[in-house]
């Protein structure tokens, strides 16, 4: 519990620190945890209490907290080119490589990729190639853009337009020329009587409808995640990618997928698209790039919009847009090692060997409390949806905070996980064994049984 001696660490985080994404009357009531480091999937704070991470960091962590391969390849890069940009045709060998590998483990052909500082800024970097591309081929009213209700795309002024969550409306957000579709969450948006195709081909019509009253013509460009991920781990509705891309494609509105989460062995294969078999127009990776070691996004171009964008940049002599710290040479490093750790030191291949018992852990959740009404995700990430009544579907009332206090309860127990609306989101990282995930179960059907009696 919080320390309210005025030298504390959690009265010095308080004194000037803003938190972002963050409860605030939690922080009033507990403090902050003030962290001191990680071994493994753990994380230490300075009273000497250890927590097992089963959100990963930010579902980026996935080969732990003190890898020694990530660690060397970052020591050595910085004692041999410590930073750079990749402005005016200069970059650093390393970026090339990383470049080269992006687009070898891509399910491009072939390719081209600009770097940013997180997935964020690369969803933006994405938009402003889009509407260039508006302009450039003499389509400049072709601006909008298509994400879906309850998607989370960033942070930035574009990125939180995409962003279909209620909370941006505080910022005045979202901009003009951004739409949004229904979630693709059959449990919760499906109809009386709807079966499951039938609610995929509704958002498939709804997708129709929209393109048919806004004109094709108006459209830049369709983003969506494979697995919805900061939404509440919503895995689409069965055949739902490949209902909207041939609408897509009819009309020449481009497939964005954004894999900042699932990308690199989170659902089970290296990219979300292979896990649902679809083929996006582009990819937009950041999190598990670097593992979590370097802050770092890109946009990885398929061989169209490639084509396009280098017509359209060279009728201008240039692409005007970049980042300080744009292919970072550190940070590109890094990259290429935690590209191999994953694909080649048997992390994808322990994520995968993890997902039966990961299933079957929440399932017996489920089983054991008539308050969690559902248990999503793909791979090795889920939610388990806590509600009033499971028969009705009927959620908490909001003041109760049933997510945070159970988010709380859990790291009372040494266990961090994540509330999203009403759920508690696990995505643990590739690292965790049979005992790892046996206590992480132990510790939330703990957190859980005593935040259930509480708000009974």
């Amino acid at each position: 519990m919080k320390d309210h001696s005025p030298n504390s660490w959690e009265a010095r985080a308080d004194r000037h620190s803003f938190y972002g994404f963050t409860d605030l009357p939690t922080i009033a009531d507990r403090g902050a945890v003030v962290l001191t480091g990680g071994t493994g999937p753990y994380i230490h704070d300075v009273h000497g209490r250890q927590y097992l991470d089963a959100n990963s960091g930010l579902w980026n962590m996935v080969a732990g907290f003190d890898h020694p391969g990530l660690t060397e390849a970052a020591q050595n890069a910085y004692a041999k080119f410590p930073g750079y940009h990749a402005f005016f045709g200069r970059m650093a060998e390393e970026t090339v490589a990383l470049s080269e590998k992006l687009i070898e483990v891509s399910p491009f052909a072939d390719g081209k990729v600009f770097y940013t500082n997180s997935g964020s800024e690369a969803n933006d970097t994405m938009v402003k190639m889009l509407w260039l591309l508006g302009g450039a081929e003499g389509k400049p009213e072709r601006r909008k853009i298509i994400t879906r209700k309850n998607a989370y795309h960033g942070v930035t002024a574009v990125s939180a337009s995409m962003t279909g969550k209620p909370y941006n409306s505080v910022f005045g957000l979202p901009l003009p020329e951004f739409l949004h579709l229904t979630c693709p969450h059959y449990w919760r948006e499906g109809q009386e009587g709807e079966t499951e195709a039938e609610f995929t081909q509704r958002l498939a019509k709804e997708l129709e409808d929209l393109i048919a009253r806004e004109g094709a013509d108006t459209i830049a460009g369709f983003f969506a995640e494979p697995v919805m991920g900061a939404g509440g781990v919503i895995p689409p509705s069965e055949g739902y990618f490949q209902a909207i891309q041939p609408i897509l494609k009819a009309h020449g509105i481009p497939l964005i997928s954004d894999e900042v989460i699932c990308g690199f062995g989170r659902t089970g294969e290296v990219w979300g698209c292979e896990t649902y078999d679809f083929m996006p127009d582009a990819i937009i990776s950041s999190k598990c790039l670097t593992a979590g070691f370097f802050p770092m996004g890109a946009v990885i171009l398929g061989p169209e919009l490639t084509a396009r964008l280098q017509a359209a940049s060279e009728a201008i002599e240039e692409f005007p847009h970049g980042f300080t710290a744009s292919g970072h040479p550190v940070g590109s490093a890094i990259a290429l090692k935690a590209i191999d750790v994953i694909l080649n030191e048997g992390l994808l291949e322990q994520s995968r060997a993890l997902t039966p018992s990961f299933e079957a852990g929440m399932a017996e959740i489920m089983a054991r409390h008539d308050n969690i009404g559902e248990v999503r995700g793909k791979g090795l990430m889920g939610a388990l949806e806590a509600v009033r009544d499971r028969a009705t579907k009927t959620p908490f009332e909001g003041h109760l905070s049933v997510s945070e206090r159970i988010a709380n309860a859990c790291t009372d127990q040494g266990l961090i996980c994540r509330p999203l609306g009403q759920a508690i989101v696990l995505c643990p990282p590739f690292i965790m064994t049979d005992a790892h995930m046996a206590e992480m179960f132990e510790k939330l059907d703990a957190a859980l049984t005593g935040v259930f009696l509480d708000v009974a």
